[in-house]
């Protein structure tokens, strides 16, 4: 009867946390966190949003801002970038850090950066040619996929 009863009261924890993940909810630029929308209007400026999102799975918030060019950026809950996709265009200039924009002028000549993502130990890049670089945190090239 009690493995019964720890059974059923994990059954029930796990139904209620699965409920709660996966809470999204549109939200209003100006209920970003003040980082994010710095990070906008610094590199976005012209760029007109279509949606912002907020996104809760069980613990962690983050965020999420589409433009109308489908340009999309993910934030972290304290309003840092995570990633950035460029669809259509290429990275504006100052987001990539400068040691894996020598490193790709260098290497893929004419070859310009659409998206990044920052993950907990590394950064990785998507090319216009379809290369898809890895860097560690100190932006030494640990992977290349294509």
């Amino acid at each position: 009867m009690k493995k019964f009863m720890i059974l059923a009261a994990s059954l029930l924890l796990f139904s209620v946390t699965s409920a709660y993940a996966d809470n999204d909810r549109p939200i209003q630029f100006n209920q970003l966190p003040a980082a994010a929308q710095q990070f906008v209007n610094t590199y976005f400026p012209d760029q007109k949003v279509s949606f912002a999102k907020e996104e809760r799975d069980f613990m962690e918030v983050s965020y999420e801002v589409m433009f109308t060019n489908s340009i999309k950026i993910e934030f972290t809950g304290s309003g840092e970038w995570k990633e950035v996709k460029c669809k259509y265009s290429t990275l504006p200039e100052g987001i990539v850090p400068q040691p894996i924009v020598d490193y790709v002028n260098a290497s893929f000549p004419g070859v310009s950066i659409y998206a990044i993502e920052r993950g907990y130990r590394t950064v990785e890049v998507n090319l216009t040619n379809g290369l898809e670089l890895t860097f560690n945190s100190s932006y030494e090239l640990v992977d290349m996929d294509d």
